[in-house]
């Protein structure tokens, strides 16, 4: 893929979704910077990346008000980038849960940079599957639970016709998944 002229890459969903696998994945695969929510989340706190966090939802380092500091932060993080390089693709993977956040981006980015959103899902059984598997996990970063997930579903808000969103169901090999990224974003 040749790279487009300063493009944000925004990778969205509820907990367990695929995510932070598949935003990896594809920064990777195109050697570009990746900046993850939780991992930032865990820095600002001042705490290693695999140090669990299991909170209730909105306690914390879940507050709305930490949120907020993680979230801008992730703006700092890709305005540095943008600002450092005339030719720049940041990948950001973060829930992004609600319009009002994506929209901050939109207006922070405003005709600078070109702002795609991947909208990551899966079913429900995939979810609990993915839960099951992390909470054994003793690398695990994210800190997402069944609560968390259920908490996230009901103030999830989808995303409108004024946002360009690529829909992903991550319940896919992760080959094609990238693949079908980068296909998205070249037509």
């Amino acid at each position: 893929m040749q790279r487009p002229e300063k493009l944000l890459l925004v990778f969205f969903g509820m907990v367990a979704t695929g995510k932070s696998y598949l935003a990896s994945a594809w920064a990777k695969q195109y050697d570009l910077p990746y900046y993850n929510s939780d991992r930032v989340r865990k820095e600002l706190a001042g705490l290693a990346p695999e140090t669990g966090q299991q909170e209730e939802v909105d306690k914390g380092i879940y507050t709305p008000e930490f949120s907020r500091r993680t979230y801008d932060a992730l703006i700092e993080h890709a305005d540095r980038h943008f600002k450092d390089n005339k030719q720049a693709c940041v990948v950001l993977d973060g829930s992004y849960q609600s319009l009002n956040e994506r929209d901050l981006l939109r207006e922070h980015f405003a005709e600078r940079v070109r702002l795609v959103f991947v909208h990551c899902f899966c079913s429900e059984k995939v979810v609990k599957e993915r839960l099951d598997m992390r909470a054994g996990d003793l690398d695990a970063v994210s800190d997402g639970n069944w609560q968390i997930y259920l908490a996230q579903k009901k103030r999830f808000q989808v995303a409108t016709d004024k946002e360009q969103v690529i829909e992903i169901d991550t319940d896919a090999p992760i080959e094609i998944l990238v693949k079908k990224i980068t296909t998205e974003l070249v037509s």
